[in-house]
């Protein structure tokens, strides 16, 4: 007989989504957005509410050029916590990358609204400005 205490399916469902999760953020700092977005997806399966998951999964997305995927999983992030200045900010780029400028100067400007220490920020704001 283990020692071990048995583990509620809770439990063992918790950790399953944080290996998942663990697995697809180790391959998206690697560089291996494609790859990463199969846990990831998988971790969002289990755990759909989780801002962490989706804004990993996000990431993975723009990375891969799937922007509009992308946005959804930071829109998901932005309803949840609207304070997020880097889900606004990563909003605003996948908006853009999609031709919805609009949309996407509102997000940028929220960002930096919300860090205005945040050079990256204003510099991406100020491009779609020009671009306009």
């Amino acid at each position: 007989m283990s020692d071990e205490p048995r583990r509620s399916p809770e439990e063992a469902r918790g950790e399953r989504v944080y290996d998942l999760f663990r697995r697809g953020s180790e391959l998206l700092e690697a560089g291996d957005y494609n790859a990463a977005a199969i846990p990831l997806e998988k971790a969002r399966a289990l755990e759909p509410d989780k801002s962490s998951i989706r804004e990993a999964l996000g990431r993975a997305y723009f990375r891969c050029g799937r922007y509009e995927d992308a946005g959804e999983e930071f829109e998901a992030v932005v309803r949840r916590h609207p304070m997020n200045d880097f889900a606004h900010f990563c909003l605003g780029r996948s908006y853009e990358k999609t031709g919805r400028r609009s949309e996407a100067r509102r997000h940028l400007a929220l960002a930096l609204s919300l860090r205005p220490d945040r050079v990256d920020y204003r510099v991406y704001r100020r491009r779609l400005d020009r671009a306009a």
